[in-house]
């Protein structure tokens, strides 16, 4: 019988019941004009291999915090067509667990079902990387990839296999060499599939609005030049307390392996905008990678 992780966050970050999820997802879905997060316009889907995205970045907080810019990315994705897998790395905020952990099988249970984790392609990443590890603790209180679920449920058919990644507690050289080893594992074990993989992450954290907003532009711009190096730097320079700088490097390293050649804002907006509090701040934003 498969092991299933059961959800951590289910009733706090989102809604716990099924019918209020599904609702509160329709909700996000038809976005915020206010917040410059658009309606969608559920465009035709393309079929593998005619879809554009590699790759995405969306927050992971409450949704109803960062719901609305995970949403605006997840119906990119619907748009762009299902893959069958997705590779979502987060950050390990607990820090239980390896330093660059995997899920390698079993479901993931949300209130709207299982999601299987594709274990061909998780131990293809595992055996392929030099410090990723198959570690399920690290995954068991951690929230980043599991905020992402529901979307990718809801746009989906439910057979989309996921491979969970979470990362914590790096040195700034170690985290070179890891977005470096796991962005080509990651490309390798994807290459020729109708995949995407998925950053998890919020901008800067508990600032002043202007300053958060300063400070995210420049990282974001980064991203949009494609250049994991150079996000790093950035983040470090400018002290941008970005809770998954290194999974984001890494989605953009193995996206280019890809065949990525752009990246486009999807919306921005901190919770400030959401609550009309503008002296402490997370900012929340999302991106989309393409061919």
């Amino acid at each position: 019988m498969a092991p299933v992780r059961e959800p951590a966050v289910a009733g706090t970050f989102y809604d716990g019941s099924a019918t209020a999820l599904r609702r509160s997802i329709e909700a996000l879905f038809l976005g915020r004009p206010d917040l410059g997060v658009r309606r969608a316009e559920r465009a035709a889907r393309r079929e593998w291999p005619g879809r554009s995205i590699v790759a995405l970045v969306a927050p992971h907080a409450g949704y109803r915090f960062s719901g609305y810019a995970a949403a605006a990315a997840f119906l990119e994705l619907a748009e762009d067509g299902i893959p069958d897998v997705a590779v979502i790395i987060g950050p390990n905020h607990h820090g239980l667990g390896a330093p660059a952990a995997a899920g390698v099988d079993g479901l993931w249970r949300t209130p709207l079902g299982d999601v299987e984790v594709d274990a061909e392609v998780a131990r293809a990443i595992v055996s392929g990387s030099r410090y990723l590890e198959a570690d399920d603790a690290a995954h068991r209180m951690e929230h980043s990839v599991e905020v992402q679920l529901p979307f990718l449920q809801r746009i989906g058919d439910g057979n989309t296999k996921i491979v969970p990644i979470v990362i914590s507690g790096l040195s700034r050289w170690d985290s070179r060499l890891l977005v470096q080893d796991l962005g080509h594992a990651i490309a390798s074990a994807l290459a020729g599939k109708n995949a995407v993989v998925i950053a998890s992450t919020d901008f800067t954290h508990y600032e002043p609005q202007a300053s958060a907003e300063a400070k995210d532009k420049l990282a974001i711009a980064a991203i949009q030049e494609l250049d994991p190096e150079k996000l790093l730097r950035t983040v470090e320079s400018n002290n941008i307390t970005i809770c998954g700088a290194v999974p984001t490097a890494i989605t953009i390293a193995a996206a280019k392996e890809l065949g990525a050649t752009a990246a486009e804002l999807i919306s921005y907006y901190t919770s400030g905008d959401i609550l009309g509090k503008p002296t402490q701040v997370v900012g929340y934003a999302s991106l989309k990678i393409m061919r």
